[in-house]
């Protein structure tokens, strides 16, 4: 049964370029010939590892995504284990993953959310001249008294300790 892997592995830092190129291409022949199909290759360059692998402390990183049986992926795991330039790898399983976010997809597809609809709402024309001549009026919750009420709050809440230290 055909399945999509990922295998990521990082090679030291001190192989050439020439020779990387080999080693990803020799990794991608044993998948043909093992009967898997290559998708993708990403050579994701010399980046800094978190900690020290092997007394290294950067590699480069190279992303395989594949579609093969275990059987196969059994062997590139090998292939990479005893490979003396490959420091690290790891394999993951992709097609769950894929089944997963495809349910996921669909899910959000078929609930569509209230407000993504549109409301629609009444055209209206109006010119830049009638906008202009008209007076723009303060809002209804700033008249003057709602401004007193707000100024006499802090003096009263000023006050309020000075009385306390009168009496005391």
């Amino acid at each position: 049964m055909m399945r999509t892997y990922e295998i990521m592995f990082i090679v030291r830092p001190d192989v050439e370029e020439v020779d990387l190129d080999k080693l990803i291409e020799g990794f991608q022949k044993n998948v043909t010939d093992g009967g898997g199909e290559i998708r993708s290759t990403e050579k994701m360059g010399r980046r800094r590892l978190a900690y020290t692998v092997r007394k290294f402390n950067d590699g480069f990183y190279v992303l395989l995504n594949i579609a093969a049986e275990g059987k196969l992926i059994t062997e590139i795991e090998r292939r990479l284990r005893v490979s003396e330039p490959v420091i690290k790898f790891i394999t993951v399983r992709m097609d769950e993953e894929e089944k997963r976010l495809a349910k996921i997809k669909a899910h959000r597809e078929t609930h569509v959310k209230r407000s993504a609809i549109p409301v629609a709402q009444p055209a209206r024309i109006v010119s830049m001249d009638a906008v202009a001549e008209t007076p723009v009026e303060a809002p209804a919750a700033e008249t003057p008294a709602a401004a007193v009420e707000t100024a006499e709050a802090p003096a009263a809440a000023v006050e309020a300790p000075a009385e306390a230290v009168a009496t005391a």
